[in-house]
């Protein structure tokens, strides 16, 4: 069917105003209202699904009438408007029985044809066409309204159960914060039961009686800003500088003697030809061929100068954040302390993540490996999913390193904080595999190293631009968790 008058029927009948009201009502309702003003940063979230949903849902009920059961009955309309007077006189029987059992202007039709056949009247066809015309789009908007209001309802389901998420999570996350509630927005989708949000209170807590560890997630989230960019260029600049420059004016030394014609520094024997009348003209014209004895002083005296040098332009490196990729040892050995750290400092690196709207890509690796990206839309299901796995099996670090590597050489994973959280117990890495994270790092990729164990292998901490170590003794983890 070429481009014709039914599909422009069915973009008229979905821009006529049907979806707009849907989003209008869907604004109006309390609870969506409520929540909207409790948070900018909800507001933003909130209006920005509705407006994506807005479109996609038009597209889909434009395509109502390219349904099979619309797509024949609006090819045989066109069709018989097209006839001639004659030949639609003649067919018009076969087009009400092609309506019959598929179209609702079928017992219509059949009543005109009935009376057509009676008074034979010239005007038939374009009165037959019009009310078919009329039957067709009630149809399409009935049809189109019935498909817009299964969208709306799903779409409402999806709201309120992301507004029951965002208030569940308020016991765990702080408040206030707009970009960090716009972004948790986009992963409510989840729900999550009593257990979930004790469980996320848990590491909430531990997080912040473990400052130790909440220091190192904020430091890992500036490292972005701290690194000079390779690739931008050394440009020409002058800078005022405060020098020191050795002068004659300045009395720090008496360094000898010499002719001139400064008073303030002559000698005692020049003043005697002042006492002589006749010697008194001798003096002035020493003073005027400046042959005075004077004392020779010297010192060093601050300028401001303008100092010209190169330096490379670095503070377009903030613009840039990339993602974090976060390598959590989930080995035996890591059971107890060292794996509530490890879940809390990944927690903590999340909200980091959220706030500065940076990916977090999380692999769980023992024996094998587990990924969850924490920011896409199903993130805080995964991130539970996280929370609740148990640590057991041994320490492969080649493996996770080789994915990581892999992900960094992307174009959707460069310029990537890579974070190793491990107790490090495990063999050195060979060269090939040195030579791959040196050349990673020419291209602005920072590997960092969290040290959960004081028995992790130094040398294989030396390929890390960036090492933590977190052990607390027994008696200062007492401490913390007073």
């Amino acid at each position: 069917m070429p481009v014709t008058e039914g599909v422009n029927l069915a973009l008229m009948l979905a821009e006529s105003g049907i979806v707009d009201n849907a989003v209008h009502e869907l604004m109006m309702r309390p609870q969506l209202l409520m929540a909207a003003e409790s948070n900018p940063g909800i507001k933003s979230a909130m209006k920005n699904q509705i407006i994506k949903w807005r479109g996609q849902v038009q597209q889909r009920i434009t395509n109502v009438s390219l349904e099979e059961r619309y797509h024949q009955e609006i090819a045989l309309y066109q069709d018989a408007c097209s006839w001639e007077q004659e030949y639609f006189s003649e067919h018009v029987d076969n087009i009400v029985k092609k309506l019959e059992g598929h179209s609702s202007f079928y017992f219509k039709a059949k009543s005109l044809v009935d009376r057509e056949h009676q008074k034979h009247n010239p005007m038939f066809q374009s009165y037959f066409c019009n009310q078919w015309y009329q039957a067709l789009a009630k149809a399409l908007t009935e049809a189109q309204q019935a498909e817009l209001e299964q969208h709306k309802e799903k779409l409402l389901a999806d709201l309120y159960q992301r507004i029951e998420t965002m208030q569940q999570m308020e016991e765990v996350t702080e408040a206030g914060d707009e970009r960090k509630a716009g972004r948790l927005w986009d992963m409510a989708k989840a729900k999550l039961t009593r257990t979930d949000v004790d469980s996320l209170k848990s590491i909430a807590s531990f997080l912040k009686k473990n400052s130790g560890l909440q220091e190192i997630a904020e430091k890992l989230g500036r490292m972005a800003n701290e690194v000079d960019d390779p690739n931008k260029e050394r440009v020409r600049s002058e800078d005022l500088k405060m020098v020191e420059e050795r002068s004659d004016s300045v009395t720090d030394d008496i360094v000898g003697v010499h002719e001139s014609d400064d008073l303030s520094k002559l000698l005692p024997n020049e003043a005697m030809f002042l006492a002589y009348p006749e010697l008194e003209v001798i003096f002035y014209k020493h003073l005027v061929d400046k042959r005075l004895m004077n004392y020779r002083v010297q010192g060093a005296q601050r300028k401001l100068r303008k100092v010209k040098a190169y330096k490379r332009q670095t503070k377009q490196v903030e613009q840039d954040k990339g993602p974090f990729i976060v390598c959590i040892d989930a080995s035996g050995s890591m059971n107890g302390f060292p794996e509530q750290c490890a879940k809390a400092l990944a927690y903590g690196l999340m909200q980091i993540a959220l706030a500065e709207d940076r990916d977090c890509y999380v692999i769980m690796f023992s024996t094998q490996q587990i990924t969850y990206e924490l920011t896409k839309q199903d993130g805080l299901s995964e991130v539970l999913n996280f929370l609740s796995y148990s640590f057991h099996g041994g320490t492969d670090l080649g493996p996770v390193l080789d994915q990581s590597i892999d992900l960094m050489s992307g174009e959707k994973y460069k310029n990537a904080d890579l974070v190793v959280l491990s107790d490090f117990i495990a063999p050195s890495q060979p060269d090939a595999m040195i030579k791959r994270i040196n050349k990673l790092k020419e291209h602005k990729n920072r590997f960092h190293a969290v040290n959960l164990s004081k028995y992790g292998n130094p040398e294989l901490m030396t390929i890390f631009d960036h090492c933590w170590s977190y052990h607390p003794s027994k008696l200062g983890r007492l401490f913390k968790w007073k």
